[in-house]
């Protein structure tokens, strides 16, 4: 009998393989134990105890932080604090809000965004539901931080999530197109989002970071303790604005053509991150409504543009110089002929013209399809082409998503049917009314599609009045837009703005705070002594309820508000006051009389 001699010394080499391949394995899972052992590298979650009251959480304001290794530079981008209940109550009806700068409501803040206003407007909606609704949208992040954020999010439990988001594919953090871009492509991106809690990539990045910077001028410290995360980001908030804009150091490519190779990379990333997002929401049975976005076409000139093509030259001569002696029949004429020959210019800035020329002779259509193309041909992409919302629509259909015509409802609103400086202040953030339209449109879709009873539906006009938002809130908006226009990419060079004169204390208490002399707590305090001694009751109301919602651990702002609505009869939004007075410590029979005699006027709801 034979034996087979070489099975052994097969099965000798195959065991030999596996530790040899283990090895580098075994040795990375022990640098990362290591690691983590003696406290290197950071994980940074998006919400955090609030360390004024454990009772509340917040999105961590720094949470940027967590894309970047300590050495690295780290844009100067936070999320304005803002609390839910770390344990959501039985009867709780929670609503989270995502996306970037116009969601997050820049320049003016929560009271102006997606959530602030909502949340103002749910309370009185929703008889017997605490209502929570919390903003996690932020300046300059894009579908790979929503994305990113999904999981956190889901942990929360909100019934909606709403997203208003697309502007930021290409040129915000982690854009194709960003100065602050991690990866080469989607899919390393979407790696490095997987491995960046890992302390052994942390460690690698931290050495690529020290020594692509030998003179450490870029470091930068990373603080851990969320006493000093609030403090921090409270002074830098509070300090009016940066030496440079965000948008003067975020565009790396400032020239991506349409139909070129990183153009479609921005759509596709978007379209796989939003895809996997909505997925992910469905999974879990939380009811999403996304937004279509909208900009600035009629009163932003295109950012960056190429020449007139040559072959247009005749046309265009025609149209716009040799005009002498046409009555303005034949002037439409023309304009008409002409918009047909140069619809297929690539030239922003041709687009752009023809659409003021056809504004002036009353041709609204050709305006309409003129404007949007100077956008779809705009290089420099601070707005979003048009194909974001082609997705956004296509994304809510296969999702069973809620879709929201926002850029349909600002639109309707605008002269002409056109979007422009009559609801946006730059080329895509809103005014005020702009801002209300755009959250009126979440609202009205919430009405229609969440099946909420009992439901109390609170009109626009009754909302609008109310809207908490000061004068003072509203200058500092203003002045922030004034800076923001002074530095690219709206100018060259960039310049210091001139502030006007303030008309009175309210807008002085606003450049105060712009001008870094006074802080949000303080001009907020300031306004609300001044109201007080003119006895002006409406706004004294208005001041403690902004004060109460930021400041959830303040029994007596939240103690005030709710005793000035127990008076006017809004029990659901007395009760919720009360709640948040009595979790701070406040005290007292009359409180514990009043809740319970709201209680039994309200619906049970569990």
């Amino acid at each position: 009998m034979k034996h087979n001699k070489s099975a052994p010394a097969s099965r000798q080499r195959f065991i030999f393989y596996i530790i040899a391949l283990f090895i580098p394995l075994l040795f990375f899972v022990v640098l990362e134990v290591g690691l983590r052992l003696v406290g290197f590298g950071q994980q940074v979650p998006l919400f955090i105890e609030n360390p004024a009251h454990p009772s509340y959480q917040l999105p961590r304001p720094d949470v940027m932080s967590r894309y970047f290794p300590i050495n690295a530079p780290t844009p100067s981008v936070t999320m304005e604090a803002n609390f839910i209940l770390k344990q959501k109550p039985k009867n709780g009806y929670r609503v989270i809000v995502q996306g970037g700068s116009t969601a997050a409501g820049f320049p003016y803040g929560l009271g102006a965004s997606i959530a602030g206003t909502l949340d103002q407007r749910l309370k009185p909606s929703m008889p017997g539901r605490y209502v929570e609704v919390l903003n996690t949208a932020m300046s300059a992040i894009n579908s790979y931080t929503l994305l990113d954020f999904a999981d956190e999010i889901i942990a929360q439990q909100p019934d909606v999530v709403l997203i208003y988001a697309g502007h930021n594919e290409f040129l915000g953090i982690l854009g194709v197109g960003s100065n602050y871009t991690a990866m080469g492509s989607g899919i390393t991106t979407r790696w490095f989002l997987s491995l960046k809690d890992y302390r052994v990539f942390q460690l690698l990045q931290r050495v690529y970071f020290g020594l692509s910077s030998s003179d450490g001028s870029s470091s930068v410290a990373v603080n851990t303790d969320p006493k000093d995360i609030l403090k921090d980001i409270s002074t830098e908030l509070q300090s009016g604005q940066q030496s440079r804009t965000f948008m003067a150091k975020v565009a790396k490519n400032k020239a991506i053509a349409k139909d070129s190779s990183i153009y479609y990379a921005g759509l596709e990333q978007f379209e796989s991150n939003m895809s996997a997002l909505l997925a992910k929401y469905s999974k879990a049975g939380i009811q999403v409504y996304i937004s279509t976005i909208a900009s600035n076409h009629a009163d932003q000139a295109p950012f960056s543009s190429l020449p007139i093509e040559s072959r247009f030259s005749n046309t265009t001569t025609a149209l716009f110089d040799n005009t002498a002696g046409l009555n303005q029949q034949q002037r439409i004429q023309d304009l008409q002929s002409a918009s047909s020959t140069l619809s297929s210019s690539t030239s922003a800035d041709l687009h752009f013209k023809i659409a003021k020329l056809a504004l002036q002779l009353q041709q609204v259509q050709i305006a309409k399809n003129h404007f949007a193309l100077a956008v779809e041909h705009d290089q420099l992409r601070f707005r979003a082409p048009l194909a974001i919302n082609e997705i956004i629509r296509k994304l809510a259909m296969q999702n069973s998503a809620v879709l929201v015509d926002s850029e349909n409802q600002l639109a309707i609103r605008s002269p002409k049917g056109i979007v422009g400086s009559s609801m946006m202040l730059e080329h895509l953030h809103p005014n005020l009314q702009g801002y209300f339209v755009i959250s009126n449109a979440f609202y009205q879709s919430m009405v229609e599609n969440a099946n909420i009873k009992p439901f109390a539906n609170v009109s626009i006009e009754r909302a609008w009045a109310e809207r908490l938002m000061l004068a003072q809130e509203e200058y500092y908006g203003f002045a922030t837009i004034l800076n923001l226009l002074s530095d690219y990419p709206f100018t060259t060079q960039a310049t210091t703005p001139s502030l006007p004169k303030p008309a009175d204390w309210q807008q002085q208490a606003g450049q105060d705070f712009f001008l870094k002399k006074t802080s949000w707590l303080q001009m907020m305090q300031l306004s609300l002594n001044r109201y007080q001694s003119e006895d002006d009751q409406r706004m004294v109301a208005k001041t403690i309820q902004i004060l109460a919602d930021a400041l959830p651990h303040n029994g007596l702002y939240n103690l005030q508000i709710a005793e000035i609505k127990f008076k006017q009869k809004r029990l659901n939004e007395s009760l919720y006051y009360y709640q948040r007075a009595k979790l701070a410590g406040a005290i007292g029979i009359a409180i514990d009389g009043n809740i319970a005699l709201i209680e039994r006027a309200l619906p049970n709801i569990h």
